[in-house]
């Protein structure tokens, strides 16, 4: 049986060419002899809601097998390590894999009361899977300085900071999937 990895997307469209398509293609092509890929479509993607896509995730993780690893894209990282942080889940997960993950309320326009994390976060850290966070330095979307917040808030976390200013990813991630690979 093959291990299994839950791919969550950014918002906005998620069409053809569109969103986080070509990133979860492009690891879908590159691993999809090793992995068998759960992408769900999240509600309302070009406004979403943190209740509607907690209640998704529940459903999505409900189903995962022990040993999953968790992929998520701009605000589909963020939603992930919300829902990690704050649900019993009992279950345990190779790793948590986020690219481009926006840190909300880091500053005054990247407010989303719904997304953001619980000030005592931290505090269950412990339960997050091995963390890894990859974004570009010059990201035009979500700038370095999210990542550089999370790197503050959780010194555990693995960051890969990219060379560059891509957020999609249209052209894959091979670092990502070479680290994939080697859990």
């Amino acid at each position: 049986m093959k291990k299994q990895a839950l791919f969550i997307h950014s918002a906005g469209p998620q069409g053809k060419g569109e969103g986080s398509t070509g990133l979860l293609e492009y690891l879908q092509k590159e691993l999809g002899d090793d992995l068998e890929w759960i992408a769900p479509q999240m509600p309302n993607p070009e406004n979403p809601a943190y209740a509607e896509w907690q209640e998704q995730l529940r459903k999505e993780i409900g189903l995962l097998d022990d040993g999953a690893i968790l992929v998520g894209h701009s605000i589909g990282g963020s939603a992930l390590l919300k829902f990690l942080s704050e649900e019993e889940l009992g279950k345990k997960f190779t790793a948590l894999f986020t690219v481009a993950a926006p840190y909300w309320g880091i500053n005054d326009d990247w407010k989303k009361e719904d997304f953001t994390l619980a000030e005592n976060f931290t505090s269950r850290n412990s339960l997050l899977p091995k963390l890894v966070m990859y974004h570009s330095a010059g990201d035009p979307v979500v700038p370095f300085s999210h990542v550089e917040r999370y790197a503050k808030e959780l010194p555990s976390a693995d960051i890969r900071k990219l060379e560059g200013g891509d957020h999609l990813f249209l052209d894959g991630l091979p670092e990502l999937v070479e680290e994939i690979r080697n859990q």
